[in-house]
Formats: structure tokens, sequence, C-alpha cells
């Protein structure tokens, strides 16, 4: 780019459009309103969504599923992009991951699967393991760490429960 390609293109004093001045002008008369009408009177303001009369296109379009305020966000990573990554004796946690470029998404729970095979030593830390990801992990002679995640409300209703049956007593 050079210092006379900068301003291409752009138009710093622009004629505005003048309207109302005259047959001449082809803004005039009318100016560009029409003839009579509610669009025609000053302070018309129509809805983005109207469509002249008829049934809009988002009342005619079919509304399908809903939003689960509960649900969960799980990020996956398997047991052989771990051996990929990871040195001997490393700690792998969310954060780690992160920065390896695995885990790059906004997530609630991390859960580690057991798809591939695990010859290092490593220390595990996320919220969820498979069975055989767990298995895998201290075959290896690694350990694993179970993070607490976020509490669900049917946890929080059965806490809430727990401590009330234990203040009744």
């Amino acid at each position: 780019m050079s210092l006379h390609e900068i301003h291409k293109g752009v138009h710093k004093h622009k004629k505005i459009k003048r309207y109302g001045r005259g047959i001449g002008s082809g803004r005039g008369k009318t100016s560009g309103k029409g003839h009579k009408g509610q669009i025609a009177r000053a302070g018309y303001k129509a809805l983005p969504i109207w469509q002249g009369g008829g049934s809009p296109l988002v009342r005619r379009v079919p509304k399908r599923g809903f939003t689960n305020i509960f649900g969960v966000t799980v990020a996956e990573v398997n047991v052989g992009d771990l051996e990929e990554l990871f040195e001997a004796g490393t700690t792998v946690t969310p954060e780690a991951l992160k920065e390896k470029g695995i885990a790059k998404r906004r997530y609630d729970v991390l859960k580690v699967l057991g798809d591939g095979e695990l010859t290092k030593k490593l220390t595990v830390s996320a919220h969820r393991f498979s069975a055989s990801a767990k298995e895998k992990i201290e075959k290896a002679g690694g350990s694993v760490a179970v993070i607490p995640g976020r509490t669900t409300v049917s946890e929080k209703r059965a806490q809430a429960k727990a401590a009330k049956k234990a203040a009744a007593n």
C-alpha cells in the first residue's frame, strides 16, 4: 500500500440528498414517499419484520426445539492426544490443554476419554474421566485428579434436603 492509495474510494465531502427541491432533482414533489398513505405521513416508523399486512416470515417459519438452561458443555480430550502433546512426568491441567491448543472453546466440564494408547507417566486433572481413560493413565504409572465442577440444580436440591434432614434430627 502506498500513500496515494490510502483514501481511494473514501469520500470525505459526500453531497447529501436534497429532497423536495423540484421535479428536476429526481426527488421533488413527494420526496420519494409516493402518494398519500401511512408511509407518506410524518413520524411514520414500521417494525423491521413488517411485510405489508401479510403474515411475517418470523411467524410463518416453524419453531423447533428449546434451549436447555441446565445443559452442560463438555470438552473431550483423548488419552492418545495426551501421549502426543505432553512429556513424561508432566501435570496435565485444563490451563495446560488450553496452551497446547486442545480445549480452546468455552466449556463447563472437561472429560478425558480412553481413545489411544498412553505410555508416559502423567498427572491428569479433569472434571470427568471415562473408566478406560482412568485405567490407562493409572496403568502407565500416572495419577488421576478429579476437579470439582459446577454443582447442578439437582445436586443443590439433594444437598439442601440432606441439610434439612440433618437439622431435623
